[in-house]
């Protein structure tokens, strides 16, 4: 039986602090508590840094199939793994698109013994295949993902009927993209009569703007709550759309919603700086906008914390407006954001696992993960508070080799991570042996 302690930790989870050891057997927790170390264990010293449950990315786009010059799920889930993130959900915009079951089983198939995290996937939604959806289940996919707003080849859902068939039939949870493509589409019209193909990108907000945002996740919502839907809203961005949810326990919601790092982290002030890197659908928004969100998730009204980590070549992210992608790549510094918020005091250390730990679990149904329980899956992450990195290009795992945090000086460090208790992340490396294993998905809101 192979055994690992780690003495002298902080554990972070359920809403405490306090100081603990973690006896890890055969890759699940055994004791939480003191207690001697098992003849033969491992035995890490933690000196006092803090222990967190893995991070649950609910949202991110490895790219693969199809758009591997970009990323793929090996590299990506190695960045993950690297920055705290044991677990991640992967988009389904892929080329082709992950639109039926079939589709499905060949990502799985790509991921297995290749991914360094814990992966599912989510069947992705069209205007044609709302048979194949009502069929899925927990076996098959973590959710549906509706693209109510643009997306890549067929999957921007705007037809009505299709909408009220999805929110009416299907089983497993919602989750969607809120924007308004008529408006976007009217924004644009106007920005190229006045600017030709040279449209600044300081005017991305205002083409992808927040009356497009709430029009489309006011749409959800309302659909949501006349079929009694399960809904999870995407990276929300603007403080008007929060008046569409209520505070309280993600167990107590039908619907929930998530804020992604970027939008708690830049504002529209960053575009002048950074360009089309923080490009991004829906769009960096006001200081107002981030304000109001950072106030959101210290008042329990935003459910999760994620990345929609998107990466793309800094080729494609320097063509002009209309022709430069939108996503920025972010998973591998997920965590150390989150606690250079918290260091601002913005949020808790409690909140960063409730929201990128607890709840994912809690919101998906993933079984045996997302909280440091004795007979849970030890995946674990050890961060010291105190140990200052500068983002550099040398330092970056993924494969597009570039990040909007290039030359920030962020105040914490992952030291380990844990990953069904083998150390996979330590001394700055990634093990060389991917263990990612395919997420099960349960009845979720437990």
């Amino acid at each position: 039986m192979k055994r690992l302690l780690l003495t002298n930790g902080i554990v972070v989870n359920e809403g405490r602090i306090a100081a603990n050891d973690i006896l890890i057997s055969d890759g699940r927790i055994e004791r939480i508590g003191p207690g001697k170390a098992p003849a033969g264990a491992e035995v890490v010293d933690l000196a006092g840094r803090h222990v967190l449950p893995g991070i649950i990315d609910d949202q991110v786009h490895f790219r693969e199939p199809g758009l591997t010059h970009k990323a793929d799920i090996a590299s990506e889930s190695r960045a993950a793994i690297a920055g705290g993130v044991t677990s991640y959900l992967d988009m389904p915009n892929n080329s082709p698109p992950c639109v039926d079951r079939e589709g499905l089983k060949r990502k799985k198939a790509l991921a297995a013994g290749r991914s360094f995290a814990n992966f599912g996937f989510y069947l992705g939604a069209t205007n044609t295949n709302l048979e194949e959806l009502e069929a899925a289940t927990t076996a098959d996919a973590c959710g549906i993902k509706v693209f109510m707003g643009s997306s890549t080849g067929n999957m921007l859902v705007d037809d009505a009927r299709t909408l009220e068939g999805i929110f009416a039939g299907v089983n497993l949870p919602i989750v969607t993209h809120c924007e308004s493509s008529p408006l976007i589409r009217e924004a644009e019209a106007k920005a190229r009569e006045r600017y030709g193909d040279d449209v600044p990108i300081a005017l991305h907000p205002e083409i992808r703007s927040a009356e497009a945002c709430y029009r489309s996740s006011s749409l959800a919502v309302d659909l949501a709550r006349r079929h009694g839907s399960r809904l999870h809203v995407l990276h929300l961005t603007t403080a008007r759309e929060l008046e569409l949810f209520s505070a309280g326990p993600i167990g107590g919601k039908r619907i929930s919603v998530e804020v992604c790092v970027h939008h708690l982290w830049y504002d529209e002030s960053d575009y002048a700086r950074l360009g089309a890197k923080i490009k991004c659908n829906p769009a960096i928004k006001s200081t107002a906008d981030r304000a109001a969100l950072r106030r959101a998730v210290a008042a329990d009204v935003i459910d999760v914390l994620a990345t929609d980590h998107a990466p793309h070549t800094l080729e494609e992210k320097g063509r002009p407006y209309f022709e430069a992608p939108s996503g920025l790549p972010l998973v591998q510094h997920f965590l150390p954001m989150l606690l250079e918020l918290a260091r601002a005091g913005h949020l808790s250390l409690e909140q960063i696992v409730e929201k990128a730990a607890h709840n994912p679990a809690r919101m998906f149904g993933i079984d045996g993960r997302g909280f440091i329980r004795e007979g849970y899956a030890a995946d674990l992450v050890v961060v010291d508070l105190d140990a200052e990195q500068r983002v550099t290009r040398d330092s970056l795992l993924y494969k597009c080799g570039w990040s909007p945090l290039e030359g920030e000086i962020l105040h914490s460090r992952v030291l380990l991570t844990i990953l069904g208790g083998e150390i996979v992340f330590r001394d700055g490396k990634v093990s060389a042996e991917p263990r990612g294993q395919a997420l099960q998905f349960a009845e979720a809101g437990r």
